[in-house]
This record gives C-alpha cells, sequence and structure tokens, in this order.
C-alpha cells in the first residue's frame, strides 16, 4: 500500500464584509471559489474548506491546479472620473 504524499497549496484569500453581518469570502486564484461565514474566524475555516474541495474536484476531474505566484502585492487604486 503506498503512500499519500502531501501538497501544501496556498492562495490570497479576500473577506469582505457582507451588508447582512460576516464575510464573503472569495479566492481570485480559484474562478467561482466563494464562501461565507458569521465571523472571520467562521469565515476562514470556510475558506480552507472550499480551497480543500475545490482542490480535490479539480484534481478528480483530472484538470491542473492553479497555482498562484508568492509574493503577490495587494492594493487598493483609486481613480477620478469626470462627468
Amino acid at each position: 500500500m503506498g503512500q499519500r504524499q502531501e501538497t501544501i497549496y496556498s492562495y490570497t484569500v479576500l473577506f469582505e464584509p457582507a451588508e447582512e453581518g460576516g464575510y464573503v469570502v472569495h479566492v481570485p486564484s480559484l474562478p467561482g471559489c466563494v464562501t461565507q461565514g458569521e465571523t472571520f474566524e467562521e469565515a476562514r475555516a470556510m475558506a480552507e474548506d472550499v480551497i480543500q474541495l475545490y482542490i480535490e474536484t479539480l484534481k478528480d476531474s483530472g484538470d491542473d491546479v492553479p497555482v498562484e505566484r508568492e509574493n503577490i502585492i495587494v492594493s487598493r487604486v483609486a481613480t477620478k472620473i469626470f462627468a
């Protein structure tokens, strides 16, 4: 019986406060990978779960797993629009 190899994947995750409370979580490198949680801690745990399920689904389908480049810089950018 062969041993399974463990692989660690790391992704940037965005936590957006929801109007009704809690957080909506987006994983930009995994299209459609979205979840939510009532607290930040719950949202973070849900993010780990949904990422794992997303990757397992890709692997089961024989699809490549996106690998996010390291050292991604996230910044807010403002712009003026003149009417």
